[in-house]
């Protein structure tokens, strides 16, 4: 299958890797390579991007129904320079630098056959328990899901094409177009790709919403066109909503709740129009209690995001052109070290002015 993904000792080429082996706990220690098949590339690793997701699984060792049940190697979003090439692979040659989509699917099932390979049942997806991610010297990965790098478009941007393919996803999914207005709720990672993948598709007037000063500063730096500073209580939400409608000075069409709190998600349901659409993207509770009802009777439209599909080589064109730039998302730069390593996701867990932690191997 494979591909930077397993892991099978004394089988192919060994190199280290960032494991996690418990709560809060990583080591770097050898991972040995899966054979190259004729379809897949060896990638030398350049640039790993910190998920939430890495920290979730480093702190709890789970993440909603996924449980890391024996040592893992972690990371996912991912950048680097094709080392070797299968037999078969014509596309791609020694020495091209590219950005790895990181979810293996099985293009057997009705959703892969009905081009929704994103809930593919069985995805292998890099540092999703049993599969191994891609914080190592070298991974193999199969070559379709390497996309090769426009020549300004650097191995740091192309490791951020994996969090900025949420972002473009979920505008695919919430339609948005020249004449859509959007309400970003949340101004971490996800919400500031997501609010830079609106722009793209021509929203012309975004509104960001988030409790922590230095994350709206760099959205409104971003360029969202207002920005609400809201409070974590439940109580407040009927007047933020009128703050967040005051700020948009207009309908607001679609709404992205990118940190699935049951204040965020009824926030978003409550300013979005009739009519609008609701999409969720972040997961942050895995049940919520949310004023459904008075938004099916305003026909507001709940739409869910999981992941993203065919979206790298929109990406990279947004990259290219400079429709988007990804670059001041990344705040801090850490190399490949066991102390590095322990320092970068300490850094990336305290948030703070930490937007996103970057590895440079």
């Amino acid at each position: 299958m494979g591909k930077g993904a397993m892991s099978k000792e004394g089988e192919g080429e060994e190199n280290m890797a960032a494991w996690l082996v418990g709560v809060n706990t990583l080591k770097i220690q050898p991972f040995s390579l899966p054979p190259l098949g004729p379809h897949d590339v060896r990638v030398k690793m350049k640039a790993v991007g910190i998920c939430g997701s890495d920290v979730h699984f480093l702190k709890k060792l789970q993440l909603a129904h996924f449980v890391v049940k024996e040592p893992m190697v972690i990371g996912h979003e991912c950048a680097g320079i094709i080392e070797e090439v299968g037999t078969e692979v014509k596309h791609l040659v020694p020495g091209d630098q590219v950005a790895l989509e990181p979810g293996i699917s099985c293009w057997r099932c009705d959703y892969c056959k009905g081009g929704s390979y994103n809930l593919c049942p069985d995805m292998k997806f890099f540092a999703t328990p049993p599969v191994h991610g891609s914080l190592a010297n070298q991974v193999v990965h199969p070559a379709d899901l390497c996309f090769k790098l426009p020549d300004n478009v650097s191995l740091e941007e192309g490791a951020m094409c994996e969090p900025l393919s949420v972002g473009v996803h979920a505008c695919r999914r919430g339609d948005i177009r020249p004449e859509t207005n959007v309400l970003v709720m949340g101004a971490g990672p996800i919400g500031l790709v997501t609010m830079l993948s609106a722009r793209a598709f021509g929203a012309p007037r975004i509104v960001i919403v988030d409790v922590d000063d230095y994350r709206l500063s760099v959205a409104k730096d971003l360029g969202a066109d207002d920005i609400v500073k809201v409070s974590t209580k439940m109580e407040d939400i009927d007047e933020e909503v009128k703050l967040i409608q005051k700020a948009m000075g207009a309908a607001i069409d679609v709404s992205f709740d990118c940190v699935g709190f049951n204040k965020t998600m009824s926030t978003a349901l409550n300013a979005t129009r009739a009519g609008g659409k609701v999409c969720l993207v972040g997961m942050g509770h895995n049940e919520m209690t949310v004023p459904l009802t008075p938004a099916a009777a305003r026909e507001v439209d709940v739409i869910g995001v999981f992941r993203y599909k065919n979206t790298w080589p929109l990406c990279l064109e947004f990259l290219r052109s400079g429709k988007i730039d990804v670059k001041p998302l990344i705040t801090h730069r850490f190399g490949f070290s066991q102390k590095e390593v322990e320092e970068a996701f300490e850094t990336s867990a305290r948030g703070g002015n930490a937007i996103k932690v970057m590895f440079n191997l």
